[in-house]
């Protein structure tokens, strides 16, 4: 059987990490802790499939379109710290409102999603084949 971490054990290494235990960490269940912070670890100061700054670039077009200011001054910052330049910053910006900008269309005007993905499926096959004469 796995030992579980003690609360205390989980927030000195939350301490250890950051200097301080953050209000969101420090505002969950003692039982709810030890899961979250090695979830929230991993994917805001470890290792994963994704680049640390690749994961916060994605995290602050998340943020830009759900409207959290937290969120967007976190991976902003999150994002710098990782290396993002100021023009990766602006690009996730654009991008960020080009996705509900089509989102919003799409929605609109009541597209069939089956047609949708067989357009994506013809235009990625174009591309493909425009990529392989190249």
């Amino acid at each position: 059987m796995a030992t579980q971490e003690s609360p205390t054990d989980v927030e000195q290494e939350i301490t250890d990490t950051f200097g301080m235990v953050p209000t969101p960490l420090d505002s969950i269940p003692e039982d709810d802790m030890a899961g979250e912070w090695h979830f929230f670890r991993k994917y805001t100061v470890g290792e994963s499939e994704i680049p640390p700054k690749y994961r916060e670039l994605m995290g602050l077009a998340v943020a830009a379109n759900i409207k959290c200011p937290y969120c967007i001054h976190f991976h902003r910052k999150a994002a710098a710290m990782h290396g993002a330049t100021d023009e990766e910053l602006e690009e996730v910006v654009s991008l960020a409102s080009l996705t509900s900008r089509y989102s919003a269309m799409i929605h609109a005007l009541e597209y069939d999603l089956d047609q949708f993905k067989d357009e994506v499926a013809e235009m990625a096959e174009h591309l493909e084949a425009q990529a392989a004469d190249d």
